[in-house]
């Protein structure tokens, strides 16, 4: 995702026009930028907006891996899971899951 996508993305929220999917558009293009701070902020606010938004959670735990806080990326990977199996994606659980126990073993380490 370009800078310029988004900037596009940033000046949309400026306008007032905030979404979950907006937000997880500029989570996804900073976590892609190498950003991961900004990254989590946005994937946050999208997850505080619609729970239920597996993607988001999947992608918010990958920024925190991207971080090196694997503690927090499993946690986060966890109640993904969680919110996933209940919301019937069971495709993003299975993924979450796979992802969650790699960090399990290397935490193990």
């Amino acid at each position: 995702m370009s800078t310029k996508i988004i900037e596009n993305f940033e000046a949309m929220l400026t306008q007032g026009k905030d979404s979950p999917m907006l937000r997880f558009g500029l989570g996804q293009g900073y976590l892609q930028a190498g950003a991961p701070d900004k990254a989590i902020e946005h994937l946050s606010a999208a997850i505080g907006q619609k729970r239920d938004y597996s993607a988001a959670w999947k992608l918010l735990a990958k920024a925190y891996e991207q971080q090196g806080k694997l503690t927090e990326a499993l946690q986060t990977y966890r109640d993904g899971i969680e919110v996933a199996q209940n919301h019937g994606d069971l495709q993003a659980a299975k993924e979450m899951t796979v992802f969650a126990c790699r960090i399990e073993k290397q935490l193990a380490g």
